[in-house]
């Protein structure tokens, strides 16, 4: 019988550690009879920035991978911003688009099993999808299967058409007969994909995303990262970082700006992330008249160094999500943040930064928020940083239980 592994709520650490960890603490050293490593696969929709993603690069950097070798396999067919990275740290990327017809799917896993293979665990990031990829992986024998659900889906799956329906209740169905154990990001992501009853699932755990936050000690000049940006010095900038997808509702945080405005003519949102709207939303901004006071920042890989440099104040109005690390990390920035009341309460780490607000108020009361909060909460950016450091959101706690979740799990020889 497999004994389900303890999920800590916080695990304190004695000195500060900024390099890559190397150490017992981190990856516990477990080995599998007649393997020099743990080989596990790791399926997620590409390897860009993105909450799952980077917190997938932060272990990736800290684990030892003499004893703990992580592939990637993504649902895309293009190379992803962390490719290069992946493959310099001796990893894989293997690429498996989603095709209309699953068996074409099947087929394209199987190959990829059988060329790279054997895996000891597949862990599966691609929420409802984990189902069907859950149940290739017992067929080809890979003894640890995780469903990982790291999103809040259950406002737009409630009342979806029949087809939905029909998708959502098989994956939920194929996830309870294949996964060995069920992960989750936060409370409302597991109830989210494993059902409102899955704290009585003794497969069923939290497993917290970590932070690195070692960037967000670093000393930032901030005159000159926003001359960068073309930034004013005495702006007053609103941040923003998710990818341009409807979930994080850039529609509303482009009319809460154009309200910002009002109050505040100096003010700028600089919004850092790419994707499938962005398009849409230069052309809303347009439409706005905010345009010249809108920053589109791209993809960065510097993001702790825009938001110490750059931002007072952090606004995030998601219409759902699994956590929200980029609140966490506006946290650790010491930024007073503004928050979607549909964010999981995880999402609040204790350093009293945040207020939820409700997505049925107007951009107007948005706007007001943000001034009033930026205001009265200038709370010193070291000691929300040191709070968080002892948190269970610091990646050198995520990255340790991850490696002891997989040493407990994996069945004995």
């Amino acid at each position: 019988m497999e004994t389900r592994p303890a999920m800590k709520d916080s695990i304190q650490f004695q000195e500060p550690e900024t390099a890559p960890c190397h150490e017992s603490a981190c990856c516990p050293d477990v080995r599998i009879a007649g393997k020099d490593a743990v080989r596990i696969l790791h399926v997620v929709g590409a390897m860009d920035p993105g909450g799952t993603e980077t917190w997938l690069m932060h272990v990736l950097r800290r684990i030892d991978r003499a004893r703990f070798r992580m592939h990637f396999l993504v649902h895309s067919d293009r190379p992803g911003a962390y490719d290069h990275e992946v493959t310099s740290l001796g990893s894989k990327v293997l690429y498996c688009p989603v095709p209309s017809n699953l068996l074409r799917y099947a087929f394209n896993f199987w190959r990829i099993v059988q060329a790279h293979g054997p895996f000891d665990v597949v862990h599966s990031h691609v929420h409802h999808f984990s189902g069907w990829v859950l149940a290739l992986a017992k067929a080809e024998g890979i003894p640890l299967r995780i469903a990982h659900s790291h999103s809040d889906t259950s406002l737009c799956d409630f009342g979806c058409r029949v087809p939905r329906a029909l998708y959502l209740r098989t994956s939920k169905w194929l996830i309870g007969r294949f996964a060995s154990w069920k992960l989750a990001a936060s409370r409302r992501a597991a109830a989210s994909l494993f059902g409102a009853e899955w704290s009585g699932d003794t497969r069923a755990s939290l497993l917290y995303c970590g932070v690195d936050f070692a960037p967000f000690q670093a000393e930032v000049d901030k005159a000159k990262v926003r001359a960068e940006l073309g930034i004013p010095q005495d702006a007053f900038v609103v941040g923003h970082v998710g990818r341009f997808a409807e979930p994080k509702n850039h529609d509303l945080l482009l009319r809460i700006h154009r309200e910002l405005l009002n109050r505040n003519p100096r003010a700028i949102l600089l919004m850092i992330g790419k994707g499938p709207l962005e398009s849409k939303m230069r052309v809303l901004a347009e439409e706005l008249g905010v345009t010249k006071s809108t920053v589109f920042a791209g993809t960065r890989t510097d993001v702790p160094r825009l938001m110490l440099g750059t931002m007072d104040a952090f606004a995030f109005p998601s219409l759902y999500e699994g956590l929200g690390l980029a609140v966490i990390e506006a946290q650790a920035a010491g930024l007073p943040t503004v928050m979607s009341d549909r964010l999981p309460p995880e999402a609040d780490a204790g350093c009293g930064l945040t207020l939820p607000m409700s997505l049925s108020k107007s951009a107007g009361a948005w706007a007001e928020a943000i001034c009033r909060h930026a205001e009265a909460k200038k709370t010193l950016q070291k000691q929300a940083l040191d709070h968080l450091r002892s948190s269970v959101f610091d990646i050198r706690t995520s990255a340790r239980e991850l490696c002891e979740f997989y040493a407990r799990s994996l069945p004995n020889p």
